[in-house]
């Protein structure tokens, strides 16, 4: 992908041949409105799907986009080791339908590496609410790869341990599909997210990983106070900083906290 203002958009075909088949009038009606950005000049990869839109940022989140209070938040790495593996992509989500991505590309590879200011200024910024799914991990490879800190984290996997004791079942599919009725894919889980082409279909999968949060920490957080555990899931996430930093720093293996 070239680094020049160009936008390209993405309409999903099967849904727009879904919606003819029924109704040739409104399936033109649906589409028309996003041609203009087929013709708009950003860079931004914009993929229209069912019930969510993608925006595919390169370097950074534009200036002007206010995402609002209460964001969700994950990332994608070549691998799980904070020494080894570099961040490749960001998700962000104000759980309104509407999911960001922002490629973070190494300088030696043509990119920007960590400067990113509209991207730091959001993730450190403390009156913002970040939600995640095993933040622990998050956090870490955030503030490790951009020099940032983090404040005002909460955890769904942390929420979820604290009250659904009756089950091992913590992941994030597991959870949106108990407490939301949704199933969402893990296919693209293992996937080059250093690759300079990001496919529809890892996109879709980094989307799913953070429009749905909103819905999981509202379900999650009623749960937590009808178990009086939410005082407890607080200091859990106000802990998180320190702990990703203690993992960064080597004191995961052993757990500085084991005997």
């Amino acid at each position: 992908m070239p680094d020049a203002t160009f936008s390209v958009a993405v309409f999903s075909v099967r849904l727009f041949l879904s919606v003819w088949q029924d109704n040739p009038n409104a399936a033109c009606l649906d589409f028309i409105p996003h041609l203009s950005s087929f013709v708009s000049l950003s860079p931004v990869i914009t993929q229209f799907m069912a019930d969510k839109t993608i925006h595919l940022h390169r370097h950074d989140l534009p200036p002007s986009l206010d995402i609002g209070p209460i964001i969700a938040i994950d990332t994608e790495t070549m691998g799980l080791n904070h020494h080894r593996d570099r961040l490749c992509l960001i998700q962000i989500s104000a759980g309104d339908g509407h999911a960001h991505l922002v490629q973070i590309v190494p300088e030696r590879l043509g990119g920007k590496g960590a400067d990113c200011p509209n991207l730091k200024r959001l993730l450190s910024n403390p009156g913002c609410v970040k939600l995640m799914h095993y933040a622990r991990f998050d956090v870490g490879i955030l503030q490790n790869a951009l020099g940032i800190a983090m404040s005002n984290v909460k955890c769904t996997k942390i929420a979820a341990k604290l009250v659904r004791t009756f089950t091992d079942r913590h992941g994030l599919k597991d959870l949106c599909r108990d407490l939301l009725g949704v199933e969402i894919s893990k296919q693209q889980q293992s996937s080059d997210w250093g690759a300079p082409e990001l496919t529809p279909e890892q996109m879709a999968y980094a989307a799913s990983d953070v429009l749905y949060l909103h819905a999981l920490w509202n379900r999650l957080e009623g749960l937590l106070i009808r178990e009086d555990r939410l005082a407890l899931a607080e200091a859990c996430f106000a802990f998180l900083p320190a702990r990703a930093r203690l993992d960064y720093l080597g004191y995961d293996e052993p757990d500085i906290f084991s005997h």
